[in-house]
């Protein structure tokens, strides 16, 4: 029977990202016995440390760990804001339509980090946010990351305005923020023309 229960996990192990759904279960949770965070707004601060399992053969944090973290820290985020629950209820769901993170400085093996995230705006199809590793060491800021997250089923109005039971006029952009939304819209035309959907819809 032992033999059996440890084929299993070792099954489970092979084809499932174990621990990425275990550290998602328990974000939800810690975030569930949180107070709410009224202000949509308000940057909000998730704790990290680099582990073993994080590091590349350089012994820095793997670049790929950083993403991952980002989704836990997003999920944090919207979990206290009100944003999961509410797209929830609306139908809606939040997919991830572009990131672009640049590092600054490595982080370590045992070194504590925060992810700070905050929504920068949104428009009639997605909410752009920021995310920012910072050390605990010095305050230095080792990687920033912009993302656009899509609403699929809803608007982000909607669900600013279901959350707030009051309409939220979307802060002015950054020049920053505009420069990579006009980005993501120019490769996206590219791929569309490459592909030849832009010819066909016309």
């Amino acid at each position: 029977m032992l033999l059996l229960v440890l084929f299993a996990l070792l099954l489970l192990f092979c084809n499932l990202d174990v621990w990425y759904f275990l550290r998602g279960a328990l974000v939800f949770i810690e975030a569930w016995f949180q107070p709410r965070i009224e202000d949509i707004l308000a940057e909000q601060s998730f704790d990290g440390i680099v582990l073993t399992h994080d590091l590349d053969y350089l012994g820095h944090m793997n670049n790929s760990r950083y993403l991952r973290e980002c989704d836990f820290a997003r999920f944090h985020h919207y979990m206290r804001n009100g944003l999961f629950l509410t797209s929830r209820k609306l139908g809606a769901k939040l997919v991830v339509g572009a990131s672009t993170i640049r590092y600054r400085r490595s982080l370590v093996f045992r070194e504590l980090f925060q992810i700070r995230t905050k929504v920068l705006g949104w428009d009639e199809k997605a909410f752009y946010l920021e995310q920012r590793f910072v050390s605990k060491k010095d305050g230095f800021v080792s990687a920033v990351m912009l993302c656009r997250q899509n609403v699929v089923g809803s608007s982000p109005e909607r669900i600013i305005e279901f959350i707030c039971k009051k309409k939220i006029e979307c802060p002015e952009f950054s020049e920053e923020l505009k420069h990579w939304i006009s980005f993501i819209s120019a490769s996206s035309q590219a791929l569309r023309a490459e592909s030849g959907l832009e010819h066909k819809n016309k």
